[in-house]
């Protein structure tokens, strides 16, 4: 009787049937239209669907009424309260807690972190040579983001905020020297905080294993199956592909970052779970 309805689950999860009513998935609500970084999860996430929809049916993209940080976004999450689906980085615990859809959406590139700093400073990152000189620099992260334990667990000082939009404010006010970002990242904030004196640091990248996955309730097989099904079709007719390349929110990847001429202070990453496919090459960025 067990193995019956378990296969009864089985064909409730993966069958076609699902065509049948359009599915409503709310996600978070970018923090702005200058918010690319978003934009660019949420364009990922419709071309998965959009991939699925023959076998699956048709869906409807909601933005969560307000604005959240990534801790509340993810206890609304784990509570099945009004966010179905949420970008981030995982970890062990993130792993735990919710179900990962174990596709890089970044192919590893969040790892790869340039800094935002004050205009002025420049020349203190150009005399950085080690990594225990860069260790003497106290850095900026959000309290709930893993970045923040994995540099503290590569014995960096780092100061937290609760608040995204805080720490560009910190910065520039000389709360800590430099705020690590995605390389796909800064320079839409710098444009978006362009008020604040705020520049790109031009020299050096730290890099840590750091994928960043669609994650949903652990409960919700159905969903994680589509947009993992979606996500694989995408990168093997190659439109995944094209979409990170051209993206409004990572084209500074390809003509801004210059990766191969920043000095590259490798890091170790405690949080990553032993699933991480990291032998799978074609879900990682392989350079031009």
């Amino acid at each position: 009787m067990k193995v019956f309805k378990y296969l009864v689950l089985l064909c409730f999860i993966f069958s076609p049937v699902l065509q049948a009513s359009n599915l409503t998935i709310t996600h978070i609500r970018p923090y702005g239209q200058e918010d690319n970084r978003n934009a660019y999860f949420i364009d990922v996430l419709r071309l998965a669907l959009n991939k699925t929809e023959e076998d699956y049916g048709g869906f409807e993209l909601k933005q969560a009424e307000l604005v959240m940080n990534q801790s509340r976004a993810l206890k609304n999450l784990e509570y099945k309260d009004n966010i179905d689906v949420v970008w981030t980085m995982t970890s062990i615990e993130r792993e735990g807690l919710f179900k990962p859809i174990r596709i890089p959406l970044l192919k590893g590139l969040l790892g790869y972190r340039i800094f935002i700093i004050r205009k002025g400073t420049q020349d203190t990152f150009t005399k950085v040579n080690t990594l225990e000189d860069l260790k003497k620099l106290t850095a900026g992260q959000g309290v709930s983001w893993p970045d923040m334990k994995i540099l503290k667990a590569n014995g960096f000082s780092v100061v937290g905020s609760t608040g995204y939009s805080t720490l560009f404010s910190m910065l520039e006010g000389e709360r800590f020297d430099y705020f690590p970002r995605g390389v796909n990242e800064p320079w839409a904030e710098i444009k978006a905080h362009q008020e604040k004196n705020l520049e790109v640091e031009k020299t050096i990248i730290i890099q840590y294993p750091a994928p960043i996955y669609f994650f949903v309730n652990k409960d919700n097989h159905k969903l994680a199956f589509r947009i993992e099904r979606g996500l694989r079709l995408a990168i093997a007719d190659g439109s995944f592909e094209r979409l990170f390349r051209k993206h409004p929110a990572n084209k500074e990847i390809f003509t801004l970052a210059n990766i191969e001429r920043r000095r590259i202070f490798r890091l170790d990453n405690p949080l990553l779970p032993s699933q991480t496919p990291l032998q799978d090459a074609s879900l990682w960025y392989q350079g031009d």
